[in-house]
Formats: structure tokens, sequence, C-alpha cells
């Protein structure tokens, strides 16, 4: 049976079946009421004003280390053949991503509760949070492929069932992001506009989508738009580098065909006031590897038990 949203107005229909144009954001990007956190008050303003936020050295060498030793023990174990959370490149079979690692991995599971991170997040979203998503993004030296550009509410939207804006993404370099090697590009300032995009989605569209993303890619019109009115950034940087970004500012990647590889712990935080309803067009739910549906907010251990999601 098919799961559609009734409950909650759409304030940003895409994938209708019918010819659409770019909505203008009606929803914060920093939210009031945040609690105090490591985020200066310049750098809420340019995340409110670019959609992102790059914090340079968000993490030691050493923690650094210990993050891609996990990474390395990750991806070499022998399960992960045939585990669904574990997404491999089309032609080369080389490990693309691996899902929900905030609940396999320990190490993993306290950088997400740490100040440095967890605070920030609820800084800009002015609430308490829980994990929404959570992967590392390899991208092999040779064989890496990139990421068509697109917005990542528009799928938490249509898929996922967030009704609004209000999550922010975290992307930790574990691997210096060079600007060849496939490093993240943004259109800086298209977090202020909804792109709506063309066709339905299918069902089981996630399986594919997790490797190669066609449905709920914008135009190439609006993208040639915004970029030509805002401009392209890149994220680059040292290993413990760290992009937080709006999930609704357009981004993307180019592939890599250097001899560097390029490796990123991606983890989506989401407002516990956003919690995912039905989707607003797609056939069915995303499994909860993909697109937690626990809502309970994370606490670190002082704070009293966490959630699960």
């Amino acid at each position: 049976m098919s799961v559609t949203a009734t409950a909650i107005t759409d304030r940003y229909p895409t994938r209708t079946g019918q010819p659409t144009t770019p909505i203008p954001r009606s929803h914060p990007v920093v939210w009031p009421g945040g609690p105090p956190g490591p985020a200066t008050a310049a750098e809420l303003a340019g995340y409110d004003r670019n959609g992102y936020l790059v914090v340079p050295g968000l993490l030691a060498a050493i923690e650094v280390a210990a993050l891609r030793a996990e990474l390395a023990r990750l991806a070499g174990d022998p399960g992960s053949a045939s585990d669904p959370r574990v997404v491999r490149e089309k032609r080369s079979g080389a490990v693309r991503s691996i899902f929900q690692v905030h609940r396999t991995s320990p190490l993993i599971r306290e950088l997400v509760l740490d100040p440095r991170v967890l605070d920030r997040a609820r800084q800009i979203l002015g609430s308490d949070v829980y994990v929404h998503q959570s992967r590392i993004d390899r991208m092999p030296g040779f064989v890496g492929k990139g990421f068509s550009w697109h917005s990542d509410f528009e799928t938490w939207h249509a898929e996922d069932g967030l009704p609004a804006p209000r999550a922010v993404s975290m992307s930790l370099a574990l691997t210096e992001n060079l600007p060849y090697n496939g490093g993240l590009m943004l259109i800086p300032g298209s977090h202020r506009t909804f792109v709506p995009c063309a066709g339905e989605t299918p069902a089981e569209h996630y399986r594919a989508s997790l490797r190669e993303q066609e449905i709920g890619v914008p135009a190439q019109a609006d993208i040639t738009r915004l970029a030509t009115a805002h401009g392209i950034d890149q994220f680059t940087g040292a290993a413990g580098s760290a992009l937080w970004f709006d999930a609704n500012v357009l981004h993307g990647s180019g592939g890599n065909i250097t001899p560097y590889p390029r490796s990123n712990l991606f983890v989506v935080f989401n407002s516990v006031d956003n919690p995912p309803a039905a989707p607003f067009a797609a056939p069915d739910r995303r499994p909860a590897y993909v697109a937690a549906r626990d809502v309970s907010p994370l606490r670190r251990t002082e704070e009293g038990d966490g959630g699960t999601e």
C-alpha cells in the first residue's frame, strides 16, 4: 500500500508530474532559541547568508587517524558483502558509502555526541536534535564517481517526509579534500530557494539513488540561474576540517580521476520538532538505515540517556 502525506500542509511540492517553478524558502536558516554552543555570532551569520559554514581543524590529527582506522575496519568487514547499509560503485564494486555508522561504530557515536559537534547542531537548529542519517562517503582514486547537483531537503521531503528544511549536515574530512579529487561544490545562497524536481518517484527508487542520483535532480536551467546569481564555492581542506551545510543548499561533486582518495564522514542532524511524516512524493518510506524514524533527542551521558534513532 502506498504511503502519502495528508495531515501536514506541503509548503514545498515537488515531483508532482506537473511543471513547477522555484519556491522561496518560508522557514528560517538559523532557527531562534538555540542553546549556547561553539559557533560564534559571525559564523552563524555567515551560515545564514551562505547556507554553509567551514570549521577548519575541528578534529586533531590523532582523532582523524582513529576515525580513518575505523573506516578501514568498517569497509573491510567480511560481513559487509551482504549488508544493505554498504553501497558499492556500480562498475568497480568499490565501497562508495556505509550507512548508519553512528549505530555500528561506538567511536563515531562518541563523535556525534561531542560538544564540538552536537552543540553546534543544536545552535543552528534551535532545538534538540537526532540523527536523521549518517554515513561514510568514500571516493576512491581513479574510479570514484561524483554526485549530481541536488538539494538534500528535496529528497528528504519527497522520500522521507521531513516537513521543513530544519536539518543541518556535517561533512567531516577524513582525508584531505582537494579541488581535484572530488571536493564538494556548493551554490551559496541557493538555500533560500526550493527548486522542485520533475518526474515521479518510482517504488524502491532509493536503491539506485544511493549509487547514482537521477530522480530529484533540478533542471539544468534552474541550476544555471542560481549559479549565475550566486557563484559556486568548493569545500577543500585538511583532514579534520568540517563543512556544515543547510539541508536545502544545492551541492554536488565531480568524479575523482586522481590517485588521491577522498573520504568524508557525513552526519545529518534534524530537529526533534521537525519529525518525519509520510513521504510527500514517494510511494513508500526508505529504510531506517537511510532515514531514521526515531526522533529521540541525542543526549550525552551527563545529560541522561540518548535516543537510539
